[in-house]
């Protein structure tokens, strides 16, 4: 399995009925970057509303947002190595199995 033919693009790969290529080592990559801006956009949009009810408000929403920024970035590279381990075992396992 996934001895990816150069030149196959995430298109081919999507819609390969046979499932000789992997699609998850090029998802993650670009959903991990979608996700952290997402975040970062999201938490500073909360710092804006936040300084809009006041300065405590603010403040709670800097110091707080960033925190939770850093957990939720921990949390989901964590499940994303994790979907990619998986997929590099699989490629593995394939790779050292004797072909028929």
């Amino acid at each position: 399995m996934s001895d990816q033919q150069p030149g196959k693009g995430f298109f081919a790969a999507l819609f390969d009925f046979s499932f000789d290529t992997f699609v998850t080592p090029m998802l993650v990559k670009a959903l991990y970057v979608i996700v952290t801006v997402a975040l970062f956009l999201a938490w500073i949009i909360a710092i804006v509303i936040a300084f809009t009810e006041g300065a405590g408000a603010g403040l709670l929403a800097l110091i707080g947002g960033a925190i939770a920024v850093i957990i939720y970035l921990a949390l989901i590279r964590m499940s994303l190595e994790l979907y990619y381990a998986v997929v590099r075992m699989s490629e593995d396992v394939h790779r050292r199995l004797p072909r028929p």
